[in-house]
């Protein structure tokens, strides 16, 4: 019989406790945001434990995954002060902080950080499955485009919880252009470093 890897039990119990502490926090606001995104990350979740099974995810890209659902949950349930998150459409929120005019907002900082995560992971997949003679800009460019798509995917969320819900924090147009670009952003670093390194991170 096949031995299939399982998740390390650190990053599965960090994923657990950020998601009870979070999870409390949006119950105790009366979040029906965070139940949504709940649904979605823990479809996600095993979504990743399916794939992992088949290709074995490097330690370092399960805890940027993880470090990015903690991000995400952060961003929607955590409060800040309105002066830091002006023109926000609901209440404040860490996704709405932007310390200073010029720097970007949490929300985009996260959407760069979660699709450079999930263009390394793509890169293991893609890499499990191909099995490439040689990695090169052609590979690196195929998980680019692969991040990418799972941003626009993500975007595809964003407007289904704007249709189904009374109030969110997603924003607008502008907001969904802005995401797009992170992603994007996000998505390139992550291949610039597959090709530095001919490959996807080692464990």
């Amino acid at each position: 019989m096949r031995n299939h890897p399982t998740f390390p039990r650190a990053v599965a119990g960090f994923v657990a406790a950020y998601i009870v502490v979070f999870g409390g926090m949006a119950l105790s606001q009366g979040n029906r945001e965070f139940i949504f995104y709940l649904v979605v990350m823990l479809l996600l979740i095993a979504m990743v434990y399916a794939v992992h099974r088949r290709v074995h995810f490097p330690n370092s890209v399960l805890w940027l995954l993880a470090v990015w659902g903690l991000l995400h949950l952060a961003g929607g349930t955590v409060p800040v002060p309105q002066v830091l998150a002006p023109g926000a459409d609901a209440q404040p929120v860490l996704y709405s902080l932007r310390p200073w005019p010029n720097l970007p907002r949490y929300d985009q900082v996260t959407h760069a950080f979660g699709f450079f995560s999930a263009t390394l992971a793509s890169a293991v997949a893609l890499r499990a499955a191909t099995a490439p003679a040689r990695i090169g800009i052609g590979f690196a460019l195929a998980c680019a485009l692969m991040g990418v798509g799972f941003g626009a995917l993500n975007e595809v969320v964003e407007f289904t919880a704007v249709m189904t819900l009374p109030n969110t924090n997603v924003g607008g147009y502008e907001n969904t252009g802005w995401d797009l670009v992170s992603n994007a952003v996000g998505a390139t670093m992550a291949a610039a470093l597959i090709w530095l390194r001919r490959g996807a991170p080692a464990g």
